[in-house]
């Protein structure tokens, strides 16, 4: 199934959506109705009868209580640097201040002059879990959805720590969905064909089948260090062809537009404007 968050005039609303309806499921977005321990049964309990044409979609999840990102995490494209593959994965954090809709337009902060794109798949955590096992990772998995980390390169690079240089306000478009592993091909470990443009030229391209560290095993290590909660969100990690690794670098300017694309997902459509 698909879930998704809807603003209207009076909030937002979780929805479920099939096809080109949905259904209201009673809570304020999808973070807050995966808190439900039965929300699978309540959203297929629902029958989508309203049209989705013209809908306005915000983030997947609005405001994660958690937001970790990985870093180093393509296979082919950590060896084509000519690097060792990690032992352990790379983890940083990213605040829900980031985070913005599908469709709305990425801020480009005054401060920097080198915003970079950065597509990934997106967990979203659909259960409680403190040091998982492998079974564990895969149930507490809620589904999917589509992520762009954009990443100020020169905030980033400042120090050796990366917060800064991603967590920039209104930066990183998040949705359209959430779609669950039993949507999917390979489940809670999907292999997914990803890919971004810029101004209509492909700029990076993968399958998520070639993550080093796939979605469970993100999931296992990081509820060893806390506990992880619904509507948590792991962002699991970029290949390669972003803009900071090119000859000259190239990153994203006002009127910029950014498409972000996962197979079974959806896509993200936005335009870079100067804040």
């Amino acid at each position: 199934m698909k879930l998704a968050t809807l603003r209207t005039a009076e909030g937002t609303r979780a929805i479920r959506v099939e096809g080109e309806r949905y259904a209201e499921l009673g809570a304020p977005d999808v973070g807050a109705f995966l808190a439900q321990e039965d929300w699978r049964a309540q959203a297929g309990a629902v029958t989508p009868e309203r049209p989705l044409a013209g809908a306005d979609l915000g983030a997947v999840v609005p405001r994660p209580g958690k937001i970790l990102c990985v870093g180093l995490n393509y296979r082919n494209h950590i060896l084509e640097m000519g690097r060792e593959l990690p032992r352990y994965p790379t983890l940083f954090a990213k605040y829900p201040e980031a985070l913005v809709g599908p469709a709305d337009p990425i801020a480009l902060p005054p401060e920097s002059d080198a915003v970079d794109w950065e597509a990934e798949l997106a967990l979203v955590v659909g259960a409680t879990v403190r040091r998982a096992s492998e079974t564990e990772a895969a149930a507490a998995i809620a589904g999917f959805s589509v992520l762009n980390d954009v990443t100020t390169r020169d905030w980033q690079y400042r120090s050796p720590m990366w917060l800064q240089g991603k967590t920039f306000e209104g930066t990183t478009p998040f949705g359209p969905y959430l779609v669950t592993p039993d949507e999917l091909p390979g489940g809670a470990t999907p292999a997914l064909e990803l890919s971004c443009e810029v101004d209509g030229e492909q700029v990076q391209k993968a399958n998520t089948g070639d993550l080093v560290f796939d979605p469970v095993q993100l999931v296992r290590y990081a509820s060893t260090i806390l506990t992880l909660r619904p509507g948590d969100v792991i962002a699991t990690g970029t290949p390669g062809g972003v803009g900071h690794a090119r000859k000259p670098p190239r990153y994203l300017s006002h009127g910029a537009r950014l498409v972000t694309e996962i197979s079974g997902l959806g896509r993200l459509e936005n335009v870079a404007r100067d804040e």
